[in-house]
């Protein structure tokens, strides 16, 4: 009986070591919907726009000029198809080195990395003089024919720090008639497509200061473009780029949407054994369900799976767990929502956090469906101790 009476017992409240309760955690929206002294004063986006004022922010954006198109620049592994008049010895296809030059025959090394294919033209056509190969320069032709990956290396406000290829192709992906014609794309091997792949610019980001080390030198780029559509400097990126980008030290949530720095999605790990299932398959936990929209909150991933709904009487008084980490400070959190209550709050989004990656969601039955489920426990029991006294009686 002992055992049984513990499923009605209430679990003590959720610990955490930050001050989540308070609201001072990663992002605001982990606050509790409850406070003893009445009430909240201010909203939760206020709140995480306050603590971003003391973080030095950044000016106001000013408004891009029109940018220049970037020069065709190469890197490691670009595959070229060089002519030189109608001369065979010097005339085929090459690729940039891991050094980051080009070597034809009997000619020293030509610089490549970082140089647009005109650059090259000339410095091919002055080494062909300076080595007495010709008397006056011939006409040289370079043609990028393919592109190859660049390996770069993110670290900072993003949620996959590393290092990370960008670019290239598959054979499969590859077009044949765009790798014969002249000129070509290296949208992939810009600064936004390595942010993206670096599992996008966190919340706490300070995408006006994003820096680009090439070498000995460094590039600052204001971003923030690319959050409202308007332009910016994506610059091109080498094989061994390095972006760094600082956090505020505070939760941005005009940050949190579908962009080209940002993640496009979300994967969280869910739970829901709630009644009548027994397996996530029963509650129709699958993939589309793990796999969220950037931006996604608490409240609708619960929807998504199916903890919310279903016979009032039973169903309403459903709990919702969120298991979370602080990427700042790498803590993990946990928060209990009450389904029903957060649904009919008028200041819900207050109290409803915003799915980051990684996120663990767990579905718990209500009191009522506990509580039926101790009555079919009781019920089971007092039916076998009855049938083994009238087994003994006979």
């Amino acid at each position: 009986m002992g055992s049984l009476s513990t499923g009605c017992a209430s679990l003590q409240n959720v610990e955490n070591r930050e001050q989540v309760v308070e609201g001072l955690s990663y992002q605001a929206e982990y606050r509790s919907p409850s406070r003893s002294d009445g009430g909240w004063k201010q909203s939760a986006r206020n709140q995480n726009l306050r603590r971003c004022e003391g973080s030095g922010a950044p000016q106001a954006q000013q408004p891009a000029p029109a940018l220049p198109q970037d020069a065709m620049l190469l890197s490691t592994g670009d595959l070229l198809t060089i002519s030189v008049g109608n001369d065979p010895t010097f005339s085929g296809s090459y690729e940039v080195s891991q050094d980051g030059t080009v070597r034809l025959p009997h000619l020293p090394p030509i610089s490549a990395k970082g140089s647009s294919v005109e650059a090259i033209e000339r410095q091919i056509a002055k080494a062909l003089v300076s080595e007495d190969i010709y008397t006056a320069a011939p006409p040289v032709s370079v043609r990028l024919q393919d592109f190859a990956a660049a390996r770069v290396y993110v670290s900072g406000a993003v949620f996959n720090a590393g290092s990370i290829n960008i670019g290239g192709q598959s054979a499969n992906d590859r077009d044949s008639l765009r790798q014969e014609a002249s000129g070509g794309t290296i949208e992939e091997r810009r600064l936004s497509r390595a942010l993206q792949v670096a599992g996008g610019i966190r919340p706490d980001a300070d995408l006006s200061r994003v820096r680009v080390i090439r070498g000995g030198a460094s590039t600052s780029i204001d971003a923030r473009g690319a959050m409202t559509g308007v332009p910016f400097n994506d610059m091109l990126l080498l094989s061994g780029d390095r972006i760094e980008v600082e956090s505020r030290g505070c939760f941005q949530e005009a940050l949190v949407a579908p962009s080209p720095v940002t993640t496009p999605g979300v994967k969280v790990f869910m739970s829901n054994l709630t009644q009548p299932a027994s397996a996530n398959a029963l509650s129709a936990v699958g993939k589309d369900a793990r796999e969220l929209r950037y931006g996604t909150r608490f409240l609708e991933a619960i929807v998504g799976m199916n903890c919310l709904g279903g016979t009032k009487w039973v169903n309403a008084d459903r709990t919702a767990a969120l298991i979370s980490r602080n990427p700042i400070t790498g803590e993990s959190l946990v928060i209990e929502r009450k389904v029903e209550e957060l649904l009919r709050h008028r200041d819900r989004d207050d109290f409803n956090p915003y799915m980051m990656p990684g996120d663990a969601l767990a579905c718990y039955d209500s009191k009522q469906t506990n509580l039926i489920e101790v009555a079919k426990g009781f019920t089971a029991v007092t039916g076998a101790f009855t049938a083994a006294v009238t087994g003994w009686g006979d």
